[in-house]
């Protein structure tokens, strides 16, 4: 039985940066890689893209990001798993295919498929959000369930150096690895949970080595600017120490991993996945040296019978206006702006906000006749079901040029398309996952 495995995460989300990937699987020893990819929306974004063209579908950064990894996948011999398949799975193992061969490199995928339960809705399911019935939503163009380790493992005892899926719950990325080289039994919901933390931890990357926690102020982060992404070294008993590569920028202490171990957790108690409901409670976290946390602890109870399932659906088009006024008086110019436009069109719309960004943008302040700001940037807003009606936000915001008040410059107009998500649970024994093998 293997004693010991180190598992690097190279990406958090779909946009990450693409080096700390390659610095972690040069120099990082690994067993595994995971590039974690996939957020809410993500996949029904690729959903849309996908159906405008059926080869598309896949991560927006695949390409790139294999083009630097193979080689050193191979090098390392260390295997790479990650949801970068999005809505399309087997269009992007064909596009890692396609990449190996124009490289001279043999290489295996196993392309992990299932989570795509578009078919199997009916629109009557009531959202997690409202407990409204999905078909009051709009037009749904996407339904994705979470998938957990049981979807991963039967790649995972293939030989293919890359382990593609689609939706797969975030901590069994990491997990999967765990048993299937520990010989863990999926049903020991003690050593579930033990995995889950360490994946949990891991699974935003740049997270926790301080890019989230970073403040100048208060919680001030060194070399920011070359921040490493971290890995973890387990051992067979489910305990873990999180490191980074030496000379990269960014810090491990046990504050950012406090920081990460309650990102998005609602009740630490009871943390549900695909694999187990973890109890993150019992863990304990030891700052062994510089940039070395050892984390122990952890359980976890038996697992779910429903599956989450994201479907994603059309909300309409937010139209965008921008302006800037610098200068004497310049807040009371830019709320003039902002009154004139609402008066002419913000009857029309749906939704319609004003905003002034650097004063009341986020956190809806009010404007105090005492706040005399050098400058300020004003935002229009405008959500519809209407494409050609978004439009006119930004029109009304660039006619503000001539037509007052004064002194405005800058502007910009954008429109774009709105793609909601909301959540469904689904019975586990309706969805099932099987793998396919594409080879260079």
């Amino acid at each position: 039985m293997t004693e010991k495995i180190r598992i690097g995460c190279g990406a958090g989300f779909s946009g990450d940066r693409i080096e700390p990937a390659l610095i972690l699987c040069e120099k990082g020893n690994l067993d595994y890689l995971v590039l974690e990819c996939l957020a809410e929306r993500t996949i029904a974004l690729a959903q849309k893209r996908k159906q405008q063209d059926p080869t598309a579908g896949y991560d927006v950064l695949l390409e790139r990001r294999m083009e630097g990894l193979l080689p050193l996948l191979i090098q390392h011999q260390t295997r790479l798993i990650t949801n970068m398949g999005a809505a399309n799975p087997l269009a992007g193992a064909a596009k890692i295919i396609e990449i190996a061969k124009r490289q001279g490199l043999k290489i295996k995928v196993a392309v992990v498929l299932g989570d795509d339960v578009f078919d199997r809705i009916s629109g009557e399911e009531l959202s997690m959000e409202g407990n409204k019935a999905l078909n009051s939503y709009g037009n749904l163009v996407s339904a994705n369930a979470y998938l957990g380790v049981d979807a991963i493992l039967p790649a995972l005892q293939t030989d293919a150096t890359i382990i593609l899926t689609g939706r797969v719950a975030d901590p069994s990325l990491f997990l999967a690895p765990m048993i299937h080289e520990f010989g863990w039994n999926p049903m020991d919901f003690d050593l579930m949970g033990k995995g889950t933390v360490l994946g949990h931890l891991l699974e935003c990357a740049g997270q926790i080595t301080g890019g989230y926690f970073a403040d100048p102020v208060t919680k001030p982060i060194p070399d920011m600017h070359i921040l490493g992404h971290p890995l973890v070294e387990i051992n067979q008993y489910g305990s873990g120490v999180i490191s980074k590569i030496t000379g990269t920028g960014g810090a491990i202490t046990v504050q950012t991993a406090k920081e990460q171990l309650l990102y998005e957790v609602i009740d630490p108690g009871n943390y549900f996945t695909p694999d187990v409901v973890a109890d993150f409670r019992s863990i304990r976290l030891e700052e062994l040296q510089t940039n070395l946390i050892q984390v122990t602890g952890g359980t976890g109870k038996e697992k779910p019978e429903t599956l989450k399932v994201s479907v994603g659906y059309e909300a309409g088009y937010i139209g965008e206006g921008e302006i800037s006024y610098a200068g004497a008086h310049a807040l009371q110019r830019a709320k003039l702006a902002g009154e004139i436009v609402e008066k002419r069109i913000a009857g029309r719309f749906d939704e319609f906000r004003v905003d002034y960004i650097g004063l009341s943008s986020l956190h809806g302040m009010s404007l105090s006749q005492d706040c005399q700001p050098y400058e300020i940037r004003l935002r229009i807003a405008g959500k519809t079901e209407d494409r050609s009606l978004a439009h006119l936000v930004g029109e009304e915001v660039e006619a503000l040029y001539t037509n007052g008040p004064a002194g405005g410059g800058g502007a910009r107009k954008y429109i774009h398309e709105v793609i909601g998500v909301v959540s469904i649970l689904m019975d586990r024994k309706l969805i099932k996952s099987t793998v396919q093998i594409l080879e260079s």
